[in-house]
């Protein structure tokens, strides 16, 4: 094979429209309200009930609001071009399937890679931060676990598996496999719970705001404001995810720019109102706190709503991870069924119409990250995946629209391509903010998957001339 052919082949582009095996088709049993509580089930968790304080004490002060609204206007550039490709290809996968699209296999390979970084460490870390507030609650009736189970492997601390970790992971992974509709439901219950304990905090708090507290409005200028929202990102996390319920959506082309859209809008504007709120009623350099939410009404003596706050906590937390752990187990099963990763992934059960099977592994292997590393690990590399995922999809509108110009889109992005331009440099820009160490290594984990790529993806593609010549002889055999 020539050099123009090895080139050819690394970019070799999926049709838009494919004929899937009816065996790997997933059940649509999802509508509008489905998916928007899928969405604000993925982001309305973490990022409100932890990250709002470590965010206000150390990067922007009462300014986090302005750090939420940049953060939110960014995702909300990145959610149009979401929007556009998931009424135009409403199939599994996410931002993986639109890049395989409009730039070809290789970098739907790197895109895909990194995803499974996203979801998996976010999955990871979003169980970890749950154990943390499980505990607390544990501890309010007096109930504690043995020392050595209580966190990640850490000798030094006396600690060596976080058990509750890993236990809520397969609960969840359990769930999962049931069926999506059942687990749509949980969630949609479980949302509906923490949406009314935020406009409880919303409601009681605004009454004990003392406006002094937002003085000095910007205690770390404009460059802790950009900070804020390089860290608050991951509060974001989770929009994303609805696109990857695309096959298993009644009407894909009407209802997930709807899902997608709405939910973004709704965070977007409580996240903005609880963080006002939460500067107002506590000093911004007292809220380095793991739950500041709950902390507040603390601070304020209502310690009767501080454990109401925890209890919300804990369910907006396990929303968050139902969905996170969904967007993986449907990211796999899209690459496997394009023969990029091993077929257990795409193996769909004929009950729950689920991929059981790779959920589990997916599952099983998430229960280990979160029972062994720590949260601060595991969270370091979950923005930046985004970010890049973020910026290659905004990008992919422009190529779609030139390349596709004929194809049919329920939604279309207004004043393309300066919309995805500010969305690409807007993530691009917020990925200069992380660590340096963040980015070496984000650049070690491409790497790994570029060796698995070329040792296995590039071969058994379904798009590799070979694999479908060896399929057809194999069939023509069979029969």
């Amino acid at each position: 094979m020539n050099q123009n052919q090895n080139r050819s082949s690394l970019f070799r582009k999926k049709p838009i429209a494919t004929g899937d095996n009816e065996s790997n088709i997933l059940k649509r049993a999802l509508g509008p309200l489905d998916l928007m509580t899928l969405g604000v089930g993925a982001i309305i968790g973490t990022g409100i009930f932890v990250l709002t304080g470590v965010a206000a004490a150390t990067y922007a002060g009462p300014g986090l609001v302005l750090s939420f609204l940049l953060a939110g206007m960014i995702c909300a550039f990145a959610a149009l071009c979401y929007s556009e490709f998931a009424s135009s290809v409403p199939a599994s996968g996410s931002a993986y399937t639109y890049s395989y699209t409009a730039f070809g296999e290789v970098i739907a390979w790197i895109l895909g890679w990194d995803l499974i970084l996203e979801y998996g460490f976010a999955s990871a870390a979003v169980a970890s931060g749950w154990s943390g507030y499980f505990q607390t609650l544990l501890s309010g009736f007096g109930l504690q676990l043995p020392h050595a189970l209580t966190s990640a492997f850490s000798p030094e601390k006396g600690t060596y598996f976080d058990i509750t970790a890993a236990m809520i992971t397969l609960i969840i992974t359990f769930l999962l496999t049931r069926g999506v509709k059942e687990a749509a439901r949980a969630n949609g219950i479980m949302v509906a719970i923490k949406i009314i304990v935020v406009l409880i905090f919303i409601g009681v708090g605004v009454s004990y705001v003392q406006p002094d507290n937002w003085q000095p409005f910007l205690p770390f200028g404009i460059s802790g404001v950009t900070a804020g929202a390089a860290t608050v990102f991951f509060a974001y996390i989770g929009f994303d995810a609805v696109s990857t319920a695309a096959e298993e959506v009644k009407r894909p082309q009407r209802d997930l720019p709807i899902g997608i859209i709405a939910s973004l809008a709704i965070c977007t504007v409580l996240y903005i109102v609880v963080s006002l709120i939460l500067t107002g009623i506590v000093p911004y350099h007292l809220l380095n706190v793991s739950d500041p939410v709950a902390f507040a009404f603390e601070f304020v003596q209502l310690k009767g709503l501080s454990w109401i706050v925890s209890l919300g906590a804990i369910t907006g937390i396990t929303t968050v991870l139902l969905v996170m752990m969904y967007g993986q187990t449907r990211l796999l099963y899209s690459m496997s069924r394009d023969g990029l990763l091993s077929p257990v992934f795409s193996k769909v059960s004929g009950k729950s119409q689920t991929p059981a099977a790779g959920t589990w592994v997916a599952g099983i292997i998430v229960a280990l990250f979160s029972g062994f590393i720590s949260l601060g690990h595991l969270a370091e590399l979950t923005n930046i995946g985004t970010l890049f995922a973020f910026a290659v999809v905004s990008l992919g509108i422009i190529i779609l629209r030139k390349n596709n110009p004929e194809l049919k889109r329920g939604f279309r992005v207004p004043f393309v391509p300066w919309i995805p331009i500010l969305s690409a440099v807007g993530c691009m820009y917020l990925m200069t903010r992380l660590a340096a160490l963040t980015w070496i290594t984000f650049f070690g984990w491409l790497i790994i998957g570029l060796i698995i790529y070329f040792a296995y993806g590039r071969h058994h593609s379904h798009l590799n001339p070979a694999r479908r010549i060896s399929d057809t002889f194999q069939t023509t055999k069979e029969k």
